[in-house]
């Protein structure tokens, strides 16, 4: 398997990229774009994932690494309890809740799972 050379090449980052995508094409549509307060906090929680991801890749310490995908698994949990309350209040239908859940839900796992390799490394470098 090769290795990855850029955060880019993070099939996280990528479906965190999707992610942030999508939720600017909901959060900027009808009554949803007037509630400044919710779009902008999603907006922000969506980019905060893809963000930690990569400033995390490219610091160069696995210390460091660890500790922005922990603050981007965060990021994704966020965003989460906020599709809740879209969901809630009206803005997002049934089947645009579900979508956005399941693929929170998928990114967190991919990102735990990112976490726990790099975990492993540092404990195989520290031994």
């Amino acid at each position: 398997m090769a290795k990855v050379q850029s955060f880019e090449e993070l099939i996280a980052w990528q479906k965190a990229r999707d992610l942030a995508r999508r939720i600017y094409g909901i959060t900027t549509q009808g009554r949803f774009a007037r509630d400044f307060g919710l779009s902008r906090q999603m907006q922000r929680s969506a980019v905060s994932i893809m963000s930690n991801i990569a400033e995390g890749y490219d610091r160069g310490s696995l210390g460091d690494y660890f500790r922005f995908l922990s603050i981007a698994k965060g990021s994704c949990a966020e965003l989460r309890s906020q599709i809740y309350v879209a969901y809630d209040i009206g803005y997002l239908t049934a089947a645009e809740f579900q979508q956005l859940r399941d693929d929170t839900i998928e990114l967190s796992r991919i990102i735990g799972g990112l976490r726990a390799s790099v975990q492993r490394r540092r404990n195989d470098s520290n031994t």
